[in-house]
């Protein structure tokens, strides 16, 4: 009887895994108003978003000037819930403050 032998793969069996996404991020807007007080503004970059007080000041001034501005860049999730926090401070300090959020 003859000895057969069984052709076989020595190597090791890899499967490729799927190249995860990064997820969009979203841009968080302020909006001017002819109401909200700048430093009520400047606050609100410093509580909510986490800005030292010169980057808010930057930024406050640059929304006075031009309309709109953004305060940060976040994931969707983040961006919604600094959303609401800062619309909840202006409402609670009965400022007309608006703010809201586009995907970059």
């Amino acid at each position: 009887m003859a000895d057969k032998k069984t052709k076989r793969d020595e190597g090791v069996l890899t499967q490729e895994r799927p190249k995860t996404k990064k997820p969009p991020m979203y841009k968080v807007l302020i909006h001017n108003d002819d109401y909200t007080p700048m430093e009520f503004v400047v606050a609100v970059l410093m509580q909510i978003f986490r800005h030292d007080e010169v980057t808010s000041t930057q930024v406050m001034l640059h929304v006075h000037r031009s309309g709109i501005g953004v305060a940060g860049v976040y994931p969707y999730e983040v961006a919604e819930t600094k959303v609401a926090q800062t619309l909840n401070a202006a409402k609670n300090h009965e400022y007309p403050l608006q703010c809201s959020c586009e995907i970059e």
